[in-house]
C-alpha cells in the first residue's frame, strides 16, 4: 500500500475517533503495530499528531495519539476527497487473484448433493436435475413458470449447493480510491465445520484485511433493480462508494427475481449482462472517470413469469446456459405440499376435504396446482378458526371460505367471461337483415 495513502487513512481514523491507543489503531485498521508505527512517527515529525500518556504502566500501552490543529485540517481535506476511514483496503490485483482461487466455477454438484439440499422440497425430479446440472456449468440460468409455482424458492435454495468457505476484503483500493466491499448482510459466517477455502498461499500470512470463513453469498434483487444499481456509485454527500450487488455476490449466486417488472426494460437489463456473462468480467468506473475491470464470477439466475422469448432476443438467449420451466404440481406433489402445510399449522389432514379441493374447486375453476396455494389456503382456514375461537378443522365449509377469499370470485368471473364470449359468438353467427337482403 502507498505510504502516503496509509498516512491519510490513519489521519481520518484519528479525526473521527479522537484519542486512540496504538493497539486500538491496529485493530481498527487491520494492520500490525509494526506497520502503523512508521505512520504515527511520520505524523509526529510533521507536527500533525501528538502523544499523550494516559496510564501508569510506563509502557507504550499508555500512549494515546490525537491530531493537532494542522493534522485536523489535513484530515478534513482527505475526507473531502474520500471519507472512508475503515480497515485498510487491499489492492484490486489482490482481490482479482483471490476471486480466481475461490471461483464458483470450481464447484462440482452431484445428484446426491441436490437430493440432500432439496430433501424437504416438493419439486419435479426433472427440474431438480436441470438445476444441478446448471450449477455445474457456472453459466446463467433462466427459471420461468406461472406466478406462485415456486421459482423464487427454488432459486434461493440453490445456495445450499454452494460449498466451501471463502474470504473477502473489507475494502478494495483502486487508483487511490477506496471501495467498501465487506457486507455483513450478504457475507454471512460459514458453519464452524466448513473447511476454509480461502486461497491457500495467497492468505497464508493471515492478512487481517480479509474476512475469512464466509459462506458463498446469495444476493436477491427484484422489481427495485435499476441499471444505476449495477454500476459503482459514489455519493457526493458522504464521499463514499457503494459496490454494486453483483460485485458483492462474486463467488456465489445473484438472483434477479420477477424479471420483466423492473423499472428498466428487460432488454436494457439483459444487454447490461451480455458482456459479463460471456467473458466473465465486468467494467466499472470511478467518479474520476477511470474505467477498470473486475471479475464477474457469479451464477446469475433470472426468474420470471414470462417466457424467455418474450423478454429478450436470440443474442441474449444464446448466453443463457439453461432455460428451466417450473411447471404446476402433480396431484401427488400437491397433496404432499398440502400435508406439509397442515402439519406446519397444526391442522389435521382430511382426505375427503382434499379431494373436494381438487375436484370441487380446482377443477371447477380450472385453477392450476401451484406450490403456493396449500400454505396460503391453510392459513385462511387457521385465521377463520381463530376468529370463531374454535379448533381449526379442514372441511368443505372452511375450504370454500378460504377459496373465495383467496381468489376473490375468479372462478365466477371466468364463467361469466366465457358466457359473454359464447353470447357474442352466437350473435355474430345469427343472420342480420342486411345479410338476409344480400342473400335474397
Amino acid at each position: 500500500m502507498p505510504f502516503l495513502f496509509l498516512v491519510e487513512l490513519l489521519s481520518k481514523v484519528l479525526f473521527q475517533r479522537g484519542q486512540v491507543r496504538l493497539p486500538e489503531l491496529a485493530s481498527h485498521l487491520k494492520l500490525s503495530v509494526s506497520v502503523i508505527t512508521p505512520l504515527v512517527t511520520h505524523l509526529r515529525n510533521e507536527k500533525l499528531c501528538e502523544v499523550t500518556r494516559s496510564g501508569s504502566s510506563g509502557t507504550d500501552a499508555d500512549l494515546t495519539y490525537h491530531l493537532t490543529d494542522a493534522g485536523m485540517q489535513r484530515a478534513v481535506a482527505a475526507i473531502h476527497r474520500n471519507a472512508y476511514a475503515g480497515p485498510a483496503p487491499v489492492p484490486l490485483a489482490a482481490y482479482v487473484a483471490q476471486m480466481a482461487v475461490q471461483s464458483v466455477r470450481h464447484l462440482h454438484v452431484t445428484r446426491d448433493a441436490v437430493r440432500t439440499a432439496f430433501h424437504d422440497v416438493v419439486a419435479s425430479a426433472q427440474v431438480l436435475d436441470q438445476l444441478g446440472a446448471a450449477m455445474n456449468s457456472g453459466r446463467a440460468m433462466f427459471i420461468y413458470g406461472l406466478a406462485g409455482s415456486g421459482k423464487t424458492f427454488l432459486a434461493e435454495r440453490l445456495c445450499h449447493l454452494l460449498h466451501g468457505a471463502i474470504a473477502v476484503p473489507y475494502a478494495i483500493m483502486i487508483d487511490n480510491e477506496v471501495v467498501p466491499f465487506y457486507d455483513p448482510v450478504q457475507h454471512q459466517p460459514a458453519a464452524a465445520a466448513a473447511p476454509a477455502d480461502d486461497g491457500g498461499d495467497l492468505l497464508r500470512t493471515l492478512d487481517a484485511r480479509w474476512v475469512r470463513g464466509l459462506q458463498r453469498p446469495t444476493a436477491l434483487s427484484g422489481g427495485e433493480l435499476t441499471l444505476e444499481m449495477l454500476d459503482l456509485r459514489f455519493d457526493p454527500n458522504t464521499r463514499l462508494y457503494q459496490a454494486p450487488p453483483h460485485l458483492k455476490a462474486n463467488n456465489g449466486i445473484f438472483i434477479i427475481d420477477d424479471l420483466g417488472r423492473q423499472r428498466c426494460s428487460p432488454l436494457e437489463l439483459m444487454n447490461r449482462w451480455i458482456v459479463p456473462m460471456d467473458r466473465g468480467v465486468d467494467y466499472l468506473s470511478l467518479h474520476t472517470g477511470l474505467v477498470f475491470q473486475v471479475p464477474f464470477d457469479v451464477v446469475v439466475v433470472f426468474s420470471s413469469n414470462f417466457l424467455p422469448e418474450r423478454l429478450s432476443d436470440g443474442a441474449f438467449l444464446r448466453r443463457l446456459g439453461y432455460k428451466i420451466e417450473v411447471p404446476p404440481q402433480t396431484p401427488a406433489e400437491y397433496q404432499q405440499l398440502f400435508r406439509q402445510a397442515c402439519a406446519q399449522y397444526g391442522i389435521a389432514f382430511d382426505a375427503a376435504a382434499f379431494d373436494y379441493l381438487l375436484s370441487g374447486l380446482h377443477a371447477r375453476d380450472e385453477t392450476p396446482l401451484l406450490a403456493c396455494y396449500p400454505r396460503d389456503l391453510i392459513r385462511q382456514v387457521r385465521d377463520l378458526a381463530r376468529y370463531e375461537d374454535t379448533p381449526p378443522v379442514l372441511n368443505q365449509r372452511a375450504l370454500d371460505w378460504a377459496w373465495h377469499n383467496y381468489f376473490a370470485g375468479a372462478g365466477a368471473r371466468r364463467v361469466a367471461a366465457e358466457q359473454q364470449k359464447k353470447d357474442r359468438e352466437r350473435r355474430e353467427q345469427q343472420p342480420t337483415p342486411h345479410n338476409l337482403g344480400r342473400l335474397g
